[in-house]
């Protein structure tokens, strides 16, 4: 078995808005992240009630000068303690790191017309501190955090204004730290309108006066899609050498059973999937993807460049997320299962999370072959992790046994999939140390391999504590994947 390149970037993945804190200092501005609240009463499985957003909501949280009930405002402090953060990352031999650039500290509302150079020295420092460490980044420009302002005044990606708003910023992202980035990534998980419209495009359901939610979402996707086209050729042009991909939600369904109407629903979920990537790496809308509009009656505005800027903006590499499978049945009274913020009917052949996420490492494998067998470009897992309770005990250790079994579990199916052919240059597991959950705001569910002393409440010293899973990543790393007992 030839297993992993030499090169091969190990590393983890975190996202601004979940780790930074300090959401009213140095400049920035509110994003729709700081109006995120946690719901201590919500059940898990109701992932409508978490991603409900309304206007009364975030006109209350906008006079709220505290980070009480809203977690993300206060994050794990990665703003002060990201060299403390950052060391750690170094020590377990991180290649790389997934970071993504939190738009409003550089531009508050997103309308100014100069930046804040307080944010601009921020990150600076940041990438400094990974140069030193030979820890090569990799930057989303939009993960989860653009500016509330754009929310509030145009809802969201529904305005093609948005689109400007963007490239201006992106435009000083790359003047800025192009010395440092050679790996962008457009927009997290793009696939994820529709599942949380305000979170992923500031769309709030109530704003929707002379359109419908869906026509909203999928306004907002192709305003999305274009803006990413953009922002990928002038990246290209702006900096020599460098790389911009898009990313998925790899969300691989299969069907329930046999039943032809299963294998059906099955198909149509992930075609559903792969447009997305489709239209970013091909350049051009999927007849189908049209004719489902059409036939939903959806139209959405098309400006006459927009086909020539999609056909000169394509991804040059695809990042992916995957954390399950997921099934799908004809049948309405079939058990269904939480997950990745979505529910489908629970597969009985898997074992599940805290949260319900059922576990299924042969579905990477299968997710790996059948991406690199459509797109023919190199792949990256930027996000797979396991979200778990984790008890610190009296000698302040964590003995995340369940942790190592799953990641062991899913770089052995990556080798699988790279010994069949598979281009797969990277993987960011999510998150290397405890954040912010995005779907539940909870601070509990944690992901990392460094245990963060701070509850769903904010109490806590927030010292860093190493897992069991710290010294056992190490190692993976130091043996390229070879040693994973």
């Amino acid at each position: 078995m030839s297993g992993f390149k030499k090169d091969f970037l190990w590393g983890g993945a975190l996202a601004a808005n979940q780790i930074e804190g300090a959401w009213n200092e140095g400049g920035k501005g509110l994003s729709v992240a700081d109006v995120a609240m946690f719901k201590s009463n919500l059940d898990i499985n109701d992932y409508a009630g978490h991603n409900l957003v309304t206007s009364k909501m975030i006109e209350d949280a906008v006079k709220t000068k505290d980070a009480k009930d809203y977690p993300k405002r206060r994050g794990i402090d990665f703003y002060h303690r990201y060299k403390e953060d950052i060391a750690l990352f170094s020590e377990m031999g991180f290649k790389t790191l997934r970071l993504s650039i939190a738009w409003s500290r550089l531009f508050p509302t997103g309308k100014e017309e100069v930046p804040n150079q307080k944010g601009i020295d921020y990150y600076k420092k940041i990438f400094e501190s990974l140069k030193e460490k030979n820890i090569v980044p990799i930057v989303t420009l939009s993960h989860y955090e653009m500016p509330l302002q754009l929310s509030i005044e145009y809802n969201g990606w529904v305005d093609r204004k948005l689109i400007d708003f963007f490239v201006k910023y992106s435009k000083v992202c790359f003047e800025e730290f192009g010395s440092y980035v050679k790996y962008w990534l457009t927009f997290n998980e793009i696939d994820s309108v529709s599942r949380h419209p305000f979170i992923t495009a500031g769309i709030v359901e109530d704003q929707c006066e002379h359109y419908t939610l869906d026509e909203a979402i999928y306004q907002a996707l192709h305003h999305q899609y274009v803006a990413a086209a953009k922002v990928t050729k002038m990246c290209h042009e702006m900096i020599p050498e460098s790389k911009m991909g898009c990313m998925l939600t790899k969300l691989t369904t299969y069907p329930n059973t046999c039943h032809p109407e299963d294998v059906l629903l099955s198909l149509e979920r992930n075609l559903d999937n792969y447009a997305h990537a489709d239209i970013q790496i091909f350049g051009k809308y999927p007849d189908l993807y049209l004719r489902k509009l059409k036939n939903n009656n959806i139209q959405i505005k098309v400006a006459p460049e927009d086909d020539e800027i999609l056909l000169q903006g394509r991804s040059d590499y695809l990042a992916f997320s995957y954390y399950m499978s997921r099934t799908e049945s004809a049948d309405p009274n079939k058990e269904k299962s939480a997950g990745n913020t979505i529910m489908s009917v629970k597969n009985p052949y898997l074992a599940s999370t805290e949260w319900g996420w059922q576990i299924d490492p042969v579905g990477l494998r299968i997710s790996l072959i059948e991406l690199y067998d459509r797109y023919q470009i190199p792949l990256i897992i930027v996000e797979n992790g396991l979200g778990a309770v984790d008890t610190l005990d009296k000698n302040n250790k964590i003995h995340d046994h369940y942790r190592i079994n799953y990641l062991r579990a899913h770089i052995q199916e990556m080798k699988k999939a790279i010994d069949m052919g598979v281009d797969l240059f990277g993987y960011t597991s999510w998150a290397p140390i405890d954040s912010i959950s995005v779907s539940t705001s909870q601070m509990s569910k944690r992901y990392g391999f460094v245990y963060v002393d701070q509850d769903d409440f904010g109490n806590g010293n927030q010292q860093r504590y190493k897992k069991d899973s710290f010294y056992w990543y190490k190692k993976v790393i130091e043996t390229s994947g070879d040693d994973l007992a």
